[in-house]
């Protein structure tokens, strides 16, 4: 049998040494079975709260592609912790046909799911609660409640045990001088960009010891963020303003806002910076400013303000050549570099208009990808892993086809035996069982073994233009939902669109995606490609073509770059 092993370690165990560990003694496991290990999978510092995770992802991948017939790992819970979660990863094994098995429960069945899975669910509930109760009384104290404020040293001390103290802060003299500049120069009338340019000339770093942004500095006003609304400035530590959830189809953490009722606040004279007056003054420049874009006047057809503006059909894609940040819109019309705009430490002026791109970046997908030669080469690796996956899958199902004949010729001899009285009948019953049990199980897996992956279609670039053709037509279509339709495919064939300043102005290269590229032109993508752009290859064909080009070698990525 092959199997696979899983291994993690998080919060409730930070040493790196227990995947070592936790490997080790499911080797041990899997030799004294008898099977034969062909991946291990970790996950290093990941909670268990969420699957999304690179190790686990990838063995749900490659169960689905039957590299194996088991997963082994420690106990369920380092699979996942969350109940939804463990109940979707067995659903999924159940559905590749891959047993789960852990040293402490051993063979996972439904009802390990549901028992383990509402105790690891509670096991986290509790968990939070308590580290939240030891935070509040941590504050209560005037101590931190996780995290360090720009302007604070972390004093590290020792109790008479010799334990850490922890939560304590001292003003750190630099950096306060630092927050009561920012501060003087806003109520002077200085804007957050202006002030995060001048911190920049001069060599001044922001907190994380990046570049000073104006986001860093104003912050938002209802969340208490940004330097200018840090109240622990004036002597007031405000905790629990808001509480962390985790989106159930990302894993990211979505901030929400708590109740005044519930936030808790502590007043800490001793870590003061910025006197009140100039506090205040602070306040009433940005009431001002607040108040000023309430009352200003939004009549006007084409106010900025009247509407959000619609996001362009490259947004997030273009970068920079010379820094690497975000190619964004600076007007209603122009795109410029996001970090010389607002941090100052870029040195690229030179914008564009949107039209511009647009059209420059569409006619190169019509005519430049899917060359003749860029194609060859994707056939050649295509070609090479395909017949790698082949002779895996040809050796598996000539192995099973050739024991089910052997099978079925000892269940033969076995009858011929019986009817020639040579053996008994609890003979033929003992013996008999379990060859029809394993007849039954080869029969199963030969019934359900995939058929030799298809080769590209030679006619594949051709179909890719013609594709793309009609999705230039459709962006054009007066119809929104087409053009929504039609920009979705074009970015899914985009991975970056890098701008450099030359003698000509920008120079413009796209990135293509190799894997986006090759569903279109297949026209066989499950959730990227529009139905109507379908040609009945099968469908198998995208899942390889994702396959191979998702390993984005330096040598696709390369021969995927072009000038536009």
């Amino acid at each position: 049998m092959k199997v696979a092993l899983y291994a993690r370690y998080s919060s409730d165990n930070q040493r790196a040494a227990s995947i070592a560990d936790q490997l080790r003694v499911c080797r041990t496991h899997a030799d004294k079975q008898g099977w034969s290990i062909v991946e291990e999978y970790t996950d290093h510092a990941i909670s268990g709260a969420s699957l999304m995770r690179p190790g686990i992802q990838a063995l749900i991948a490659d169960a689905q592609r039957g590299r194996f017939q088991i997963v082994l790992a420690e106990a369920m819970d380092r699979l996942s912790r969350d109940q939804e979660d463990i109940a979707g990863v067995f659903k999924r094994m159940n559905y590749a046909g891959v047993r789960i098995v852990t040293l402490s429960e051993g063979e996972v069945s439904h009802l390990h799911v549901g028992l383990k899975g509402t105790m690891n669910a509670l096991f986290l509930k509790d968990l939070a609660e308590k580290t939240h109760r030891g935070l509040r009384g941590r504050v209560e104290l005037g101590k931190s409640g996780g995290g360090n404020a720009y302007g604070y040293d972390v004093v590290r001390r020792l109790d008479a045990n010799g334990e850490p103290i922890r939560g304590d802060r001292t003003i750190n003299p630099a950096e306060a001088d630092v927050v009561r500049r920012i501060f003087r120069d806003f109520a002077a009338g200085l804007g957050p960009r202006a002030i995060a340019f001048r911190l920049n000339d001069e060599g001044i770093s922001a907190p994380g010891s990046g570049a000073w942004g104006f986001s860093t500095i104003t912050g938002n006003r209802a969340r208490g963020t940004g330097i200018l609304n840090n109240e622990m400035y004036v002597g007031k530590l405000v905790w629990n303003r808001q509480r962390f959830i985790k989106d159930p189809d990302t894993g990211k953490r979505q901030a929400r806002m708590n109740p005044d009722s519930e936030w808790v606040i502590q007043e800490v004279p001793e870590l003061r910076i910025v006197d009140q007056e100039l506090w205040d003054a602070v306040k009433a420049r940005q009431a001002s400013v607040s108040a000023s874009r309430d009352t200003r006047d939004t009549s006007s057809p084409d106010h900025f303000r009247e509407k959000r503006r619609p996001r362009y059909l490259f947004s997030g894609l273009s970068k920079c050549g010379c820094c690497g940040g975000g190619y964004s819109m600076i007007s209603g019309a122009l795109l410029g570099c996001s970090t010389a705009r607002n941090k100052g430490t870029c040195d690229n002026r030179t914008n564009m208009r949107r039209e511009e791109l647009e059209r420059r970046v569409l006619d190169a997908l019509r005519h430049h990808l899917m060359d003749s030669e860029l194609f060859a080469e994707f056939c050649t690796a295509f070609t090479t892993e395909m017949n790698r996956l082949r002779m895996e899958a040809s050796a598996d199902i000539g192995a099973s086809e050739a024991e089910l004949k052997r099978v079925e010729r000892d269940i033969q001899r076995l009858m011929d035996l019986y009817l020639s009285e040579a053996i008994s009948i609890e003979t033929v019953k003992e013996r008999g069982s379990k060859l029809e049990a394993r007849k039954a199980e080869l029969t199963d897996f030969l019934a359900t073994a995939e058929a030799p992956p298809p080769l590209l279609h030679p006619q594949m670039a051709e179909f890719y233009h013609r594709q793309l053709a009609r999705l230039h037509d459709m962006l054009h279509s007066e119809l929104d939902e087409k053009r929504q339709e039609a920009a979705e495919v074009i970015r899914s064939l985009i991975e970056a669109i890098i701008l450099t300043p030359s003698d000509k102005g920008l120079q413009i290269d796209v990135r293509g995606d190799l894997a986006g590229i090759l569903t279109v032109a297949s026209g066989s993508g499950q959730t990227k490609t529009p139905a109507r752009f379908r040609t009945g290859v099968p469908d198998a064909l995208a899942s390889q073509v994702q396959m191979v080009a998702g390993a984005r070698s330096p040598r696709y990525r390369q021969s995927l770059m072009f000038a536009v």
